[in-house]
């Protein structure tokens, strides 16, 4: 019996034994079937002791386990009375049926007794006969067999007798093998009879097998002869007994040198690929390449298997040539995947690899080439991976670098807006076509590519993860603002960084933007959708939109460094050219002044073909402690009439004053974050300008004409510069600092009176609008 933790085949082992103890009278037997376990406390056992039960069962439980194993002993009881009621009645219809079938059995028997003796008198009546029938026909059979024996004997004679006549024929159609097989066929009766009675039939018959030899030997050293007709020729002068040991060298080379016209040719390679689809499809019966092809390696591996045959220990070098040929394919393939093909060529190419492979592991299983292969794919796909990556970053860059982005275009033109669209559209469209073809990759049902699904969507993700990045290196690289070690590799073949256009590194913080924004989303859907799995996931796009986001900064500010830059170069030609100590009054703005608010217009106009419109929020003078703030306290605006007119001493007099007045001026927050809107790169440009302006005042010294020259040029400069930027308070906070570092740098403060001033400035004016109408009207 059981315990209540039992599973239920235990239950389903204690029935049968009970059965078996059932059916079974010999108590030995019971015991060897039912015999479960030998230990004191089985129950079924035959060496169960009820004491020592007891007395363990006592020792070891309470009086609660004691009652309900007695419970539980007492279920089980009923259990299996009600099992043993259930056998009864089961098998009492089958005790019924087989008395009833006794029954019929004894009363079929009655008769069949008589139907024997009939049915063996039957028989031997019928041997009988036979064997008078045969005793009439021995006679005649003994002669029919003779006659027999003899026709066939006539018909060898007859056939010795037209050999040499067949082998002529044989030569003539050059039907080697027929020849051959009749020739070895006669060959037991020529050994015995050849000097006899078939003399003539020998001689006839060896001087016919002498020209097939030459004609065979000629023929497995012809260049022209396929490599199947050649090892045909070694089999057939093997058969005829011709020593071919001495000739193993010169064959297997020639076997080596047809490697040559088996290999894949990258340049015809998508051909091949597109034509071996087709043909399949079409099922096609002309010779084209794809089966030209098929049908020289089945050739070449017929080869192999008659050489195999021939020399028997020519295997190794044999597994050398086809190892040899595998690694030539794949090796064509790197060349082929070089050269830029589609995911489709890629899969043409390699299913005509992979037949090929299959034909030769047939004849050399021997020679692993399914594992050589299997190796050789893998680094071909990751080849294949790496490629179309590298691929898509040059149709980006060649797509950034299509236009030829001049001063002009990009003055009078939006260049700068279709580059931006074009970029933007090649890395959308590229990334999806991409996508496309990787697809491709993972539909294809051949075995090995099954296998490497999981490793294919590693390299794609990989591939994503680093593409990025290097497109992020390399837009640096684009811009000047990093440089590459590969130059070549940057795509600008050595053009320096100063020669680089600000417009193409705008376009490229722009560009950084949407990748960040539009882009790096998009794909993570993608390869959460139709890519995800693999051996690990290596696609982060959180860190690769902080890159593009860090990226587009440092572009940014990269353009308004360079704008910047190229500003100042200006205003520095502008104020090391003249002797300000020995400067003429001034009678009219510089020049410098339209060249600087010229440059400035431009960088307004390559800004709006590429970056939104922000607020628009005009900024004053308030209280700012933060840590963009100047610290300086040598804000003020000059006023004239609040200016000494010709005394000096006076004038020193109240520059001291207005340097106390200083010290309690409101600090104005100048340099503020930049952001990718129009207006907050033109001021901070602006802004820079004015610094930079500032610091060149300051390294010269001025009479008081060069005085005055700074004072005309700088109150002419408020105006347009407060029109085209957002924060008027800084802009007013910098062109007072320029006065300032003028007049500390100045032998004799003496400003220009207010209606001189201005009248120069409305002289400026006019000129200016005139000539804006003269290059309108022209």
């Amino acid at each position: 019996m059981a315990t209540e933790a039992a599973p239920m085949d235990e239950k389903a082992k204690r029935m049968r034994d009970l059965l078996s103890s059932f059916y079974t009278p010999d108590p030995s037997v019971s015991t060897s079937v039912s015999s479960i376990s030998t230990s004191f406390d089985n129950i079924n056992g035959p060496s169960f002791d009820a004491d020592q039960y007891m007395d363990l069962m006592i020792k070891k439980s309470n009086l609660d386990v004691l009652l309900q194993r007695h419970v539980q002993m007492a279920a089980e009881i009923k259990n299996l009375d009600t099992d043993l009621q259930m056998l009864v009645y089961e098998n009492y219809n089958k005790f019924i049926s087989a008395t009833d079938t006794i029954k019929r059995m004894k009363s079929n028997i009655f008769g069949m007794e008589g139907n024997m003796d009939q049915l063996l008198h039957k028989i031997m009546s019928v041997q009988s006969r036979s064997d008078g029938v045969n005793t009439s026909l021995f006679e005649k059979r003994e002669h029919i067999e003779k006659l027999h024996r003899t026709r066939n004997l006539l018909r060898k004679v007859q056939f010795i007798y037209d050999l040499p006549a067949r082998l002529q024929k044989c030569i003539k159609s050059e039907a080697y093998g027929d020849a051959v097989r009749f020739y070895t066929g006669a060959m037991p009766i020529l050994k015995v009879y050849g000097d006899t009675s078939f003399k003539d039939c020998r001689r006839a018959s060896e001087e016919a097998i002498e020209i097939i030899i030459k004609n065979l030997q000629t023929k497995l050293f012809s260049d022209s002869e396929s490599i199947q007709a050649r090892a045909e020729a070694a089999v057939l002068l093997k058969q005829l007994d011709v020593p071919v040991d001495s000739l193993k060298d010169k064959l297997l080379e020639k076997l080596e040198q047809s490697l040559d016209g088996l290999q894949i040719n990258p340049e015809e390679a998508s051909k091949l690929a597109e034509h071996n689809v087709s043909s399949k499809d079409e099922e096609s019966n002309n010779q084209g390449p794809a089966k030209i092809h098929k049908d020289a390696v089945r050739g070449f591996s017929e080869a192999m298997r008659a050489y195999r045959e021939i020399f028997p220990d020519s295997e190794e070098r044999l597994f050398k040539l086809a190892r040899a040929l595998t690694t030539m394919h794949f090796e064509n393939m790197a060349l082929c995947i070089k050269k830029r093909i589609s995911a489709a060529d890629f899969l043409g190419i390699f299913r005509i690899i992979w037949e090929d492979v299959v034909l030769m592991d047939e004849v050399l299983p021997e020679a692993s080439l399914s594992d050589l292969s299997a190796e050789a794919a893998q680094v071909a796909l990751k080849q294949f991976v790496a490629r179309t990556f590298s691929h898509l970053r040059q149709d980006i860059s060649d797509t950034l670098l299509k236009f030829d982005i001049n001063q002009k275009e990009v003055v009078d033109g939006e260049v700068l807006k279709v580059v931006l669209e074009a970029s933007g559209k090649a890395i959308l469209q590229g990334t999806a076509d991409i996508f496309q073809e990787f697809r491709q990759l993972l539909d294809e049902n051949t075995g090995i590519f099954v296998k490497m699904n999981d490793l294919l969507i590693g390299w794609i993700q990989k591939g994503f993860q680093d593409f990025f990045r290097s497109l992020e290196s390399h837009f640096l690289v684009l811009s000047g603002k990093t440089s590459s070690p590969n130059e070549a590799e940057g795509l600008l073949e050595g053009k320096p960084s100063e020669k680089i256009h600000a417009g193409l590194i705008l376009v490229l913080a722009q560009l950084s933007v949407v990748i960040e924004q539009k882009v790096i989303p998009r794909i993570a859907e993608e390869i959460t959708a139709s890519f995800s799995g693999g051996n690990s996931q290596t696609f982060i796009p959180g860190e690769l939109c902080r890159v593009f986001h860090a990226a587009s900064e440092k572009l940014l500010q990269h353009y308004i460094d360079t704008r910047t830059q190229k500003i100042s170069n200006v205003l520095r030609k502008r104020f090391k050219t003249p002797n300000w100590v020995k400067h003429k009054e001034p009678r009219e703005v510089h020049m410098y002044v339209d060249m600087l608010l010229q440059q400035l217009e431009e960088v307004g106009k390559e800004v709006k073909q590429i970056l939104p419109q922000g607020t628009f929020r005009k900024h004053k003078r308030s209280d700012s402690n933060g840590s963009n703030t100047t610290t300086s306290s040598r804000s003020t605006t000059l006023h004239s009439d609040k200016m000494a007119r010709s005394n000096s001493q006076r004038a020193r007099s109240q520059l001291f004053e207005t340097h106390l007045a200083k010290l309690f001026k409101q600090k104005v927050e100048i340099f503020t974050k930049v952001e990718f809107t129009q207006e907050s790169v033109v001021t901070t440009t602006v802004k820079l300008c004015l610094k930079s302006l500032q610091e060149y005042v300051r390294l010269q010294t001025f009479n008081r004409s060069g005085f005055q020259q700074i004072q005309l040029d700088i109150q002419f400069l408020k105006a347009p510069l407060k029109e085209t930027v957002e924060d008027e308070a800084a802009i007013d906070f910098l062109l007072d600092e320029v006065i300032v570092a003028a007049s500390e740098r100045c032998l004799d403060v003496t400003p220009l009176e207010p209606p001189i001033l201005d009248k120069l400035i409305q002289a400026k004016l006019a000129k200016s609008k005139e000539h804006n109408n003269n290059t309108a009207s022209s």
